[in-house]
């Protein structure tokens, strides 16, 4: 039989990070770079992956399959063949694109049919469970609602969004480091466990606290000298992100890009002191960013310790930034970076979609 086809885009973060595992909110869009899987079946019950998405694609894959089985989906044995230009280990959610497309094409392989959100829930479990990433459903969700010229809303408590336009006046330029640090995944459980913690002091003074999500700003620095000093930085990064997300959110509405653009600076900051979770190779970039004519904002983004920065730059101004970005980036670090087009599109696309 001819193979059974689906593709999933990447995507970049424009703000809100580190919120999504507390239950907070984030402002991500789909990327038009993909993913794509091409499934066949199998007689032996097998799950082969032909050319892996990294050396842990077929735990993926694995984990995709498993959790569809497990949601009473008849996934036969089945041959994975991927591939596409969505770059791995840039922080553009590879791995997310890698989980949807392989279960949107197992799906129309199983002729299933599955809501999206409980498709989105479902990857997440996969990487959660079966890879030991503890992350949140930002990336799946974006994966699978992204919707063209627009970031996503997401609040990941409710797992309910909204869209917001993205003014045509300014372009995403999306910045590769080159660079990834090996200590990112085990940074990435420790900072959740981090919050965890600072929520289970936090409920010395608020009792019924359940996340970060339900801290104010106030709340938080009242608390400053009662909290371990490394969880109260980290409680401070995501209560001020919280706030900023809705912040943009406004910005963008009224089309003030300079607010949005002061946003994006303040969250790279905070991550960079507060959370620490970045690079001096992001550091590099994002400061040669800010010196750049029509740059509104730039920030890393993604889980951190290298991958890319997004950058928020007035449309007119965009290809001199291109230029001169590569330029400076490579003459401070030796590294020639990757520069994507971050432009918001639709999101995944296969037989069961």
């Amino acid at each position: 039989m001819r193979p059974i086809a689906a593709r999933a885009p990447g995507r970049v973060n424009l703000i809100g990070e580190h919120t999504d595992y507390n239950d907070g909110f984030m402002m991500p869009c789909a990327i038009g770079y993909y993913t794509r899987a091409s499934v066949r079946p199998r007689d032996d019950g097998r799950i082969v992956l032909t050319n892996p998405h990294d050396a842990k694609g077929i735990v993926y894959a694995q984990g995709v399959i498993a959790e569809l089985r497990g949601a009473g989906v008849a996934v036969p044995g089945i041959d994975i063949e991927t591939g596409g230009d969505l770059p791995i280990g840039a922080g553009l959610s590879s791995s997310a694109a890698f989980e949807v497309a392989v279960a949107l094409a197992a799906l129309g392989l199983a002729h299933a049919e599955m809501d999206r959100l409980e498709l989105a829930k479902l990857c997440q479990r996969a990487e959660n469970v079966h890879v030991g990433i503890r992350s949140g459903i930002m990336d799946q969700y974006t994966v699978l609602f992204g919707k063209r010229d627009s970031a996503v809303l997401i609040d990941s408590e409710t797992l309910a969004h909204r869209y917001v336009p993205v003014p045509r006046s300014a372009q995403i330029v999306i910045c590769n480091t080159m660079v990834k640090h090996e200590l990112a995944a085990g940074e990435y459980n420790t900072r959740r466990e981090q919050c965890e913690a600072a929520v289970a002091a936090l409920r010395q003074w608020i009792p019924s606290l359940a996340s970060l999500r339900h801290v104010s700003v106030g709340e938080l620095m009242q608390h400053e000298a009662d909290l371990d000093p490394v969880l109260f930085r980290r409680a401070r990064h995501v209560v001020t992100e919280n706030a900023r997300v809705l912040a943009a959110e406004k910005a963008l509405e009224s089309d003030d890009l300079r607010r949005f653009g002061a946003l994006m600076n303040a969250s790279h900051d905070s991550l960079r002191d507060d959370y620490e979770v970045s690079a001096v190779e992001l550091d590099a970039m994002v400061d040669i960013a800010r010196r750049c004519e029509g740059v509104y904002g730039a920030r890393m983004t993604g889980g951190g310790f290298g991958g890319c920065t997004v950058n928020l730059v007035a449309a007119e101004f965009a290809d001199a930034f291109r230029e001169r970005i590569a330029r400076e980036y490579r003459a401070a670090t030796g590294i020639a970076p990757a520069l994507y087009d971050g432009t918001p599109v639709n999101g995944a696309e296969g037989p069961a979609s």
